[in-house]
């Protein structure tokens, strides 16, 4: 099967109607604020997206967005490869439907249509594969090239000597 682009918004509602499925590919370099974060901004995201309407009648969109991507390693400095693999659900609503959100099973994540009813599909892979991202990626202690002198930070010399605060007590006390 090949691989098509992903479309960048669509209607999540008629979507859902229609029991569309998107399984295709995004540019990595579309994808302005992960990028931020990578060494090399190469690369596509393999994304597969269900739309359907549950039993409440929500439309829900069941998902998962992968890539591999090369960072740069908190530990050693080196480039590292890592895998970023996200699974999501969301259901959308419009803005300012409060009583919408009460019936939201907590399972679902909301996303928030915009004025023409639609999503923004990158920004939505974009955003899952941020919070995939670790805080601080590292290798494995065992793979990384950083030995254990080189993460020693100076040399800590001998506590220098304070005179006793009580001494002059002991010479009073003397007298």
């Amino acid at each position: 099967m090949q691989k098509l682009k992903i479309p960048v918004t669509f209607d999540p509602v008629k979507a859902a109607q229609k029991r569309s499925t998107f399984d295709g590919i995004l540019p990595l370099q579309s994808l302005i604020r992960l990028t931020e974060s990578l060494v090399i901004k190469q690369g596509e995201v393999a994304v597969r997206i269900e739309c359907a309407t549950d039993q409440q009648g929500l439309a829900v969109l069941q998902g998962t967005a992968s890539c591999s991507v090369s960072v740069c390693c908190e530990r050693c400095g080196e480039t590292m490869l890592l895998a970023l693999e996200s699974s999501f659900i969301y259901t959308p609503v419009k803005g300012d439907d409060n009583a919408a959100l009460a019936l939201i099973p907590e399972s679902y994540d909301v996303i928030v249509r915009d004025e023409h009813g639609e999503i923004n599909l990158r920004q939505l892979v974009e955003d899952e594969l941020i919070l995939a991202l670790p805080l601080f990626p590292m290798h494995d202690a065992a793979d990384c090239n950083l030995s254990a002198d080189a993460m020693s930070f100076g040399d800590i010399g001998p506590e220098p000597e304070k005179p006793n605060p009580f001494a002059i007590l002991q010479e009073l006390k003397k007298k």
